[in-house]
């Protein structure tokens, strides 16, 4: 479990300097107006969109198998808005690790903040199932100022990044447990609370069951939720956050306990959990991480999805 990190002065070593550097603009313009914000991150995702012809062909393929029923001008647009928000995840990072409290609270507003504090009375341990939406970041800053709670990570390769993504997100939230400790993870919902953990990504063959995802049949899905939920017996609901299309901010949707989960089949949980996903997806489906090789793992003898 890692709470905030100590400086260390090599971080000032000159191999660091222009990451030193990125971050510096990066603070710079988040200083601006949010609405100067919001032009200036659709801004930046369109002109990113020709130096990211990989990841564009991986949204476009994403999006055309779990939505088949879509036209090719139908899915352009959605591309499109993806890369807006795409543009958008730069800023809300900035946002989210150097914005003052007060800043963050004027943007958003917060839906069903009972259903956690309900599913946590009598300090009760809440596996919080989040996705990958753009906003992610700022969302973890948002969940942190409304219940401060704890999240399952990925430490980062670069110590300096390292540094300022957990400083950045310890300004409102309690400690980042590294996503492959799952001892650590049952601990603290043993005693009491809530973890946020995204299972909607393709984390590889080890660990994962195929379950249907939209309309791809057999989309590799993380076991960690099924295993998590029988060792910990802890309540289990969904957090999302979505930029309003109005510019006007964003909305957190905190929905209620999810009680029919199938704690006892593997198979079942994976294909429950998807549906739970999906739904939370279709409230803003160009804000999600489309970019991600979802369906990259196979079952044996199936040729990959992206060729």
């Amino acid at each position: 479990m890692k709470k905030t990190p100590l400086f260390s002065a090599a971080l000032l070593h000159p191999r660091y300097w222009l990451v030193w550097f990125g971050l510096s603009a990066l603070w710079l313009l988040v200083q601006l107006p949010y609405p100067l914000l919001a032009r200036l991150g659709a801004s930046l995702g369109r002109g990113a969109r020709p130096f990211l012809k990989r990841r564009e062909r991986i949204a476009r393929r994403n999006i055309a198998l779990c939505f088949p029923g879509l036209s090719e001008a139908e899915i352009d647009k959605l591309v499109v808005n993806n890369f807006v928000s795409l543009g958008m995840a730069l800023l809300e990072t900035g946002m989210a690790w150097f914005w003052p409290d007060k800043r963050v609270r004027r943007w958003f507003d917060v839906q069903g903040l009972h259903h956690l504090t309900t599913a946590q009375h009598d300090r009760r341990g809440v596996m919080v199932v989040g996705v990958h939406f753009m906003s992610l970041e700022l969302g973890g800053r948002v969940m942190g100022l409304c219940q401060p709670m704890m999240a399952t990570y990925r430490p980062h390769n670069n110590p300096l990044l390292e540094w300022v993504q957990t400083r950045g997100r310890m300004r409102s939230n309690k400690a980042m447990i590294d996503r492959r400790n799952l001892r650590e993870m049952v601990r603290v919902l043993k005693h009491g609370e809530a973890v946020w953990f995204a299972p909607d990504q393709d984390y590889g063959p080890c660990g994962s069951t195929f379950a249907p995802f939209f309309a791809v049949k057999d989309a590799a899905t993380t076991n960690g939720t099924f295993v998590l939920s029988r060792l910990s017996q802890a309540a289990m609901l969904t957090i999302t956050m979505i930029r309003k299309t109005d510019g006007s901010g964003y909305k957190l949707i905190i929905g209620p306990e999810m009680t029919d989960y199938p704690r006892s089949d593997e198979q079942a949980a994976a294909a429950w959990m998807n549906q739970v996903i999906e739904r939370e997806i279709l409230r803003a489906p160009e804000q999600y991480l489309w970019v991600h090789r979802r369906f990259k793992t196979r079952p044996t003898g199936q040729g990959s999805l992206y060729v």
